[in-house]
């Protein structure tokens, strides 16, 4: 390939490279033309996009091609979704109770909350576009009515299964495919930077306790109660709870007990072994002080905050050393932030991080 700088050949008739770059030179036109429009702003991904494709014959890869799509607000003003606003929900709801923190509740009281595929849907698409909202540092998760969910909604295991009859091996690769996308609709709270306070009360049941497996932090009321039900159902959980509840709570002789027997484990229990860390009197105490708890998250850095919540997660599933060294590399770009001096000046000045003006990430 040649050198930059130097010509290259396309079709027989011979281009600078900073020619291709600015994409309008006439073909024949000399890099040292007085009019060189190399020289004109023009955004980088179309320039490497008119490069590869002088330099190779064949259609750009799909990534490059994906750097000349059309911007958000250009996507808007050709009648896509304009990015940013409220997505309807039906089985959620979602309000912002405090400053840079969101309050997202299950709500189906009239079925315990149970999670039908909707609600699956929904809830992968709340948390995308919570990881995206700047404004967003902390988030509160909790269930309407009298319980935080009783599991996956039954009716929908059957649309799971699929239609009877065909190929074995064809219908057992879009079964995989369809517990894949539910587990993703959990793994994305684990992935959004933003911590995920879980506040339950009353029963969660089966696929609940997959979904508090994968929030940051969990408070109960005295009411609460958990239990993995998967097997009285006849199947293995399969959206999380036997890969993060053991590394919870620590114990994998009770991880096993519960997963075995479908014992109802009490907020006691769950307080002990470490499931939860704060066990409150009531629903409404419960939610006041994981809002309490959200809020003090939200008062901190962001960047501060969801650079540990990052490394937090990297450092569970891998060795200390490599921990160490994925954080050694995070820091050498974060710590350059403006979000320490002020820190620091915040704490010399005898104030709190409340009193801040962190900008938005």
């Amino acid at each position: 390939m040649p050198r930059a700088g130097s010509a290259a050949s396309t079709g027989g008739v011979s281009r600078s490279y900073r020619e291709i770059w600015a994409g309008s030179a006439p073909i024949g036109c000399g890099a040292g033309s007085a009019d060189a429009p190399w020289r004109r702003a023009e955004p980088m991904a179309a320039g490497v996009a008119r490069l590869l494709r002088a330099l190779c014959p064949s259609p750009a890869p799909v990534a490059l091609r994906a750097l000349s799509r059309p911007m958000a607000s250009e996507a808007a003003a050709l009648g896509g979704p304009e990015p940013g606003a409220p997505r309807e929900l039906r089985t959620l709801r979602l309000q912002r109770e405090r400053e840079h923190v969101l309050h997202l509740q299950l709500n189906r009281p009239g079925k315990r909350n149970a999670l039908n595929l909707l609600c699956w849907r929904e809830l992968l698409e709340c948390f995308q576009d919570i990881s995206r909202d700047p404004s967003c540092r902390a988030v509160v998760l909790s269930g309407a009515g009298s319980a935080f969910t009783a599991g996956i909604d039954l009716s929908d295991l059957g649309a799971l299964a699929g239609e009877p009859g065909g190929d074995v091996a064809r219908r057992a690769w879009n079964l995989r495919q369809r517990i894949l996308e539910l587990q993703e609709s959990f793994s994305v709270m684990e992935k959004c930077p933003k911590p995920v306070i879980a506040a339950v009360h009353g029963p969660c049941i089966g696929a609940g306790v997959d979904l508090i497996s994968a929030c940051d932090i969990r408070f109960c009321s005295q009411d609460a109660s958990f239990q993995v039900k998967e097997v009285d159902m006849g199947l293995a959980a399969d959206v999380g709870t036997l890969q993060r509840l053991p590394k919870i709570v620590g114990n994998q002789s009770l991880v096993n007990e519960l997963a075995f027997t479908a014992r109802v484990m009490r907020a006691p229990e769950a307080l002990s072994c470490g499931l939860v860390s704060r066990v409150l009197p009531d629903k409404a105490t419960l939610l006041e002080v994981a809002l309490e708890v959200a809020a003090a998250i939200a008062a901190r850095s962001p960047v501060a905050v969801q650079g540990t919540k990052v490394n937090l997660v990297y450092s569970r599933d891998r060795p200390v050393a490599e921990g160490l060294l994925h954080v050694a590399t995070w820091n050498m770009a974060m710590l350059q932030t403006e979000d320490i001096p002020k820190s620091v000046q915040a704490a010399l000045d005898k104030k709190g991080p409340e009193d801040v003006p962190f900008a938005k990430l």
